[in-house]
């Protein structure tokens, strides 16, 4: 299928660069390609009223995170959120490479937003960065009050493996192991680590995440072949979906994860969530933090902070 201009700008650049695909690197090295890419890839920030870092009770100690409050609003405003969770493999990002993003969905949602920079793979293995998202999420709520954060209107979301981990949290809220959640923001999201769709065996060549690099990223999350039938790691797995937050979920063609994105999308609203599917079939994965370049970002985050506000901003009671 053909790919957006603005894509294909954007692999001929990466082509120039020789930068080798990252499973043939150290997680080191990839990490730092990763950053690097970042700063070519990403657009400027916009400002925002505030932000701070803080830190939040982990199983294992400290999850640090990043506050984001919306231009517009006052700091004593008790706001709806989004909790976020960076994408990159479970292995590459932190609250850095995701900062331009947190800020978008700030402003274009009238939310606060709570960054979340779990422990990651290979140090720290499946389901480490879901306990932490977990800790982080339930200290999120049971700050409110600190936050400024309005806990009847809290959304999580994520992309790529932040979708993945935004999913398995939705599931864990449904099942009331945390609190209840208002929304589910699901960015390219990976749903099963069986890797059994056509697209993620065949996604090959040009793109910066193809099937082999999923493959070197599950590989390094997973403890063993078993941890990738535990729903926690395949939320598509889970015997049963229903009675989820209300979904957007966005997927793109030229993307190993493709298919199972749109597998999850369909089985939600099989079972009865509401969702929002939005697909672009010339863009590839991580394309909406790529602002810089590729243009059809603004439009995919506008639509998204839309749909977000309209979820955390309902309409008041008529009367």
């Amino acid at each position: 299928m053909a790919l957006d201009p603005d894509v294909q700008i954007v692999l001929d650049m990466i082509q120039v660069a020789g930068r080798p695909p990252f499973e043939k690197l150290t997680p080191p090295e990839a990490r730092q390609a990763y950053a690097n890419s970042r700063k070519v890839l990403s657009p400027e920030a916009q400002a925002v009223a505030e932000t701070s870092d803080i830190t939040a009770t982990g199983p294992l100690g400290d999850i640090p995170l990043r506050l984001y409050r919306p231009i517009g609003t006052e700091p004593s405003e008790r706001l709806p959120a989004l909790i976020y969770y960076h994408g990159g493999g479970w292995l590459l990002g932190d609250l850095e490479s995701h900062d331009v993003i947190c800020r978008r969905f700030a402003n274009a949602a009238r939310c606060r937003v709570v960054s979340v920079d779990y422990r990651m793979a290979p140090e720290h293995k499946f389901p480490a960065s879901i306990d932490d998202c977990a800790a982080a999420t339930r200290w999120a709520f049971e700050h409110a009050d600190r936050l400024g954060i309005d806990p009847a209107r809290v959304a999580v979301g994520g992309d790529s493996a932040g979708g993945n981990l935004a999913a398995v949290v939705g599931l864990m809220a449904r099942d009331g192991t945390i609190p209840p959640l208002a929304f589910q923001l699901l960015i390219y999201p990976a749903t099963d680590m069986m890797m059994t769709t056509v697209s993620s065996q065949t996604t090959s060549g040009g793109v910066p995440l193809t099937s082999a690099t999923m493959r070197w990223f599950i590989d390094h999350y997973m403890r063993d072949a078993a941890d990738a039938r535990d729903w926690r790691a395949s939320p598509l797995r889970a015997a049963d979906l229903s009675g989820t937050a209300q979904a957007l979920v966005l997927t793109c063609t030229h993307d190993p994860l493709c298919d199972e994105g749109i597998a999850y999308g369909r089985r939600l609203e099989r079972e009865g969530v509401r969702v929002l599917h939005l697909h672009y079939s010339d863009q590839i994965h991580g394309f909406v933090s790529m602002g810089r370049i590729i243009r059809a970002a603004d439009v995919a985050i506008d639509m998204m902070g839309a749909a977000l506000r309209k979820a955390l901003w309902p309409p008041a009671p008529a009367g």
